[in-house]
């Protein structure tokens, strides 16, 4: 069994992700290439400390980019997102 350190890379931070996280509870985390979804549920439940429900994956391919006359590629983002418990909690933010 992999550490939960080598599965959960960030945690995900944008509008969408935040409204998610608020309505549904759920929390979206940028994860390891290669990992499935019962390794993220594992590595969740024991950084955090909180019952998962679900896990759904997510492949973001990388899209060609621009800048000037160079060319280059965004980068290649593997995501899951998390569905908590009823009651849990994940605090991202250090808030009390």
């Amino acid at each position: 069994m992999k550490d939960y350190r080598d599965v959960i890379i960030r945690p995900v931070i944008t509008e969408k992700s935040m409204k998610l996280m608020a309505e549904d509870n759920k929390v979206t985390f940028e994860v390891a290439k290669g990992v499935n979804k019962i390794e993220v549920r594992n590595a969740v439940e024991k950084a955090f400390n909180v019952k998962v429900v679900k896990v759904n994956m997510s492949n973001t391919k990388s899209k060609p980019r621009r800048v000037g006359r160079y060319m280059g590629k965004t980068q290649a983002v593997h995501k899951a997102i998390v569905k908590l418990a009823e009651g849990d909690s994940i605090d991202l933010f250090g808030e009390e």
